[in-house]
């Protein structure tokens, strides 16, 4: 509680020269300024739009202050990047603007150095154009799909309760509600929060079977038949691994486990709770795509796919091969890369396991094109987007869709305060201490989020309609450049060659990691053929 600390000593000192003016003494002036600022700290603890004053009376109004002098000190607040942190504050920024239905236009022209290595733009059309609608939706579900779902192109990616508060997960939902997109749940299940606007949910089932698992950890079918046939809850998303610690296991200690975390994850108050790092209910590729066709007919034909990060190339061929051997697709893939977010991994973990998420979206991608399979399985892609321009290049190199964690966290007030892990978040995001939390304004930052999307869904229509398409959909690997040396740009279509539909079963994928991989891959199981493992 030492942040209300200064507003506790104002008031003192305003009630303190008040007596002391009372009785003659000429503390008048201090009285009164101590009165002023006394009257500000109480109404930074009512107003309901700044989540910092309410948790920081008196305090928060240094952070807007340095903010108001931007411009001059913009090469040290705004674009170079946080230690340790792969956002820049500029990135920020534009969330704020966008969330705000503040001007989200700039002069002076691009600030950015476009002869730098890395660069990337997109090629405009001279006949752009006219885009009557920015509502680009996409529809997720395959031939054994009875409830096929309209999906928008940007939704919310997976942050479960108990990583972010009751109040950020109600702002959350209800802004999907209003905004018409997704919200995934993480794998800490659906809590009342999530039920409380009426959201559409995708519901994400991790290795710990939170909201559908036995006393002994195993998955329940009765229990995800409960949860998975609610209307709200419009796609499944099994959990098999996650960009930012792939391969890792969590743990959320007893402490932390609330009656309320309890209730949505069906575990002991008190108790840890503990995520496997790998699924107890398959342990094979085949097995994989059977427990995914279950789902699905237990949820009563809803979509049903999985979310991972590639690591070892032959597991992701050894679960494509397995579509071809068992006839099964899931609905939809989610492709995490390793720049995603969490709110506390190792940091070995964090910076050097797991593919990036182009990489992974391409692997994936060309895969399922040089099976034939693209048309059937829906691909979704997560890591690190927060612009229009993020979406169009994901969408560009083999996505249908995009989710987005840290973006939508902005939008609700995060200002990376990198302190997730400890309980003691400042904006009240991601926290379970109440008094924190209570400084997040669920309806004003609802509303943040609805605004956030629809003004980044209409940057991508400009973008859409500057590239001669009708949909972000249209996008291809040819419309995207990139600087690859001071003097040499190449085009994505260059940089990321693509298979050609039929390529694999035809044995034509010539590049390395085909001739190299798919042959040691094997629908059985995860291990490379030969090995012993």
């Amino acid at each position: 509680m030492i942040r209300y600390l200064p507003f506790a000593i104002v008031v003192v000192a305003a009630i303190a020269f008040a007596i002391a003016w009372l009785a003659g003494a000429a503390w008048g002036g201090w009285a009164a300024i101590a009165a002023a600022l006394s009257a500000l700290g109480i109404h930074d603890l009512l107003q309901q739009r700044r989540a910092v004053l309410r948790n920081y009376p008196l305090l928060g109004h240094f952070r807007y202050l340095f903010e108001s002098v931007r411009p001059e000190l913009r090469q040290y607040l705004f674009e170079s990047d946080l230690d340790g942190v792969p956002f820049s504050r500029q990135q920020r920024a534009i969330v704020y603007q966008r969330a705000k239905r503040a001007l989200d236009k700039r002069p002076f022209g691009t600030q950015r150095d476009v002869y730098e290595p890395g660069f990337e733009w997109i090629n405009h059309s001279l006949a752009p154009t006219q885009v009557a609608s920015h509502d680009f939706r996409i529809m997720v579900g395959g031939p054994a799909t009875a409830a096929a779902y309209s999906l928008s192109v940007l939704n919310i990616s997976a942050m479960s309760f108990g990583a972010l508060s009751a109040n950020a997960i109600e702002a959350l939902n209800r802004g999907a509600k209003a905004g018409r997109f997704a919200h995934d749940t993480g794998e800490g299940s659906i809590s009342r929060y999530h039920r409380r606007h009426g959201g559409d949910l995708i519901w994400e089932i991790g290795s710990g079977y939170f909201g559908c698992r036995n006393d002994d950890g195993s998955f329940s079918e009765s229990g995800f038949v409960e949860n998975a046939r609610d209307p709200q809850v419009k796609m499944i998303e099994l959990k098999l691994s996650q960009g930012a610690k792939p391969g890792h296991g969590g743990v959320l200690p007893g402490p932390k486990v609330s009656e309320e975390i309890s209730l949505a994850r069906g575990v002991p108050v008190g108790i840890d709770c503990v995520s496997p790092a790998s699924h107890s209910a398959f342990s094979t590729p085949i097995g994989l795509l059977e427990f995914i066709a279950r789902l699905r007919e237990l949820s009563g034909g809803k979509p049903t796919g999985f979310k991972l990060a590639i690591g070892h190339p032959w597991e992701w061929f050894a679960i494509a091969k397995a579509m071809l051997v068992t006839g099964i697709t899931p609905d939809f893939i989610v492709v995490d890369g390793k720049e995603g977010g969490t709110g506390a991994a190792p940091l070995e973990f964090m910076d050097r396991v797991g593919a990036p998420m182009h990489e992974g979206l391409r692997l994936v991608h060309d895969t399922l094109v040089g099976l034939d399979l693209r048309d059937r399985v829906r691909i979704g892609a997560a890591g690190k987007i927060i612009t229009a321009f993020d979406i169009a290049r994901t969408l560009a190199i083999g996505a249908d869709w995009c989710n987005s964690a840290r973006g939508f966290m902005f939008a609700i007030g995060c200002i990376q305060s990198l302190s997730c892990h400890t309980d003691r978040c400042p904006t009240g995001v991601a926290t379970q201490d109440p008094i924190r939390s209570r400084a997040l304004v669920v309806p004003d930052k609802a509303e943040r989020v609805a605004s956030y999307h629809h003004n980044t869904l209409a940057a991508l229509a400009e973008l859409v309609a500057a590239a001669g398409l009708s949909h972000p959909g249209d996008f291809r690997p040819h419309h995207v450049v990139r600087r690859v040396t001071g003097e040499r740009i190449q085009l994505f279509s260059h940089i990321f060659p693509m298979l050609q539909p039929g390529d694999l079963l035809a044995g034509k994928a010539d590049s390395a990691v085909y001739r190299y991989y798919w042959p040691m891959a094997q629908a059985e199981s995860f291990a490379p053929a030969g090995s012993t493992a």
